[in-house]
């Protein structure tokens, strides 16, 4: 290959690669299409957070703020014992530490961290992006369903258990209903 036939084909991409039309997304105007379950940013559901604070201690970049205290509640009947639970006060993400890994998501054991595919939440200042609990909240309306269950799959075995359990109760009272009529 002689010098100038390797220019001639350097040349001749660098022309046809000229008369091509730019394909830009003219982003703020147009939204981009996001693949399904895309990883935006981190939401909340705050009804099933138990504040176990396993999410705080596996983050890798500790960027997870809880703050709780423990209430007491009151026996339930007579000769009951009363009983202790934690409450949320706090549940802050700083979105500026945070390396999206998902371990916070994939350890709760009570579905209460999703991912969102929210992801427009710039701002100029850095402290703005540390996120509090009602900010998480809304983006947890943003969660899309979870795909549905392979119809060819396995069963999971919570939902057989719960199947053959109300297959059950439901054999225990044709019983006794078709004992009382007779």
């Amino acid at each position: 290959m002689s010098l100038g036939s390797g220019l001639a084909k350097g040349l001749a991409i660098t022309l046809r690669t000229m008369t091509r039309r730019a394909v830009t997304a003219q982003y703020p105007e147009a939204q981009p299409e996001l693949p399904p379950r895309s990883r935006g940013v981190i939401a909340l559901f705050e009804e099933n957070c138990t504040v176990c604070m396993l999410c705080a201690r596996e983050c890798p970049d500790w960027c997870i703020y809880i703050d709780s205290h423990k209430e007491t509640l009151p026996a339930v009947g007579p000769g009951g014992r009363e009983r202790s639970r934690n409450v949320l006060d706090r549940f802050a993400i700083d979105f500026s530490l945070c390396m999206y890994c998902g371990i916070c998501v994939e350890v709760c054991p009570f579905d209460a961290l999703f991912w969102s595919p929210e992801f427009e939440y710039a701002t100029t200042d850095i402290r703005e992006l540390t996120h509090e609990r009602d900010t998480l909240r809304e983006w947890m309306w943003t969660v899309p369903e979870p795909p549905p269950l392979d119809p060819a799959g396995v069963e999971p075995k919570e939902i057989a258990a719960a199947r053959k359990a109300a297959e059950k109760a439901a054999a225990e009272q044709a019983t006794d209903t078709g004992e009382g009529a007779g």
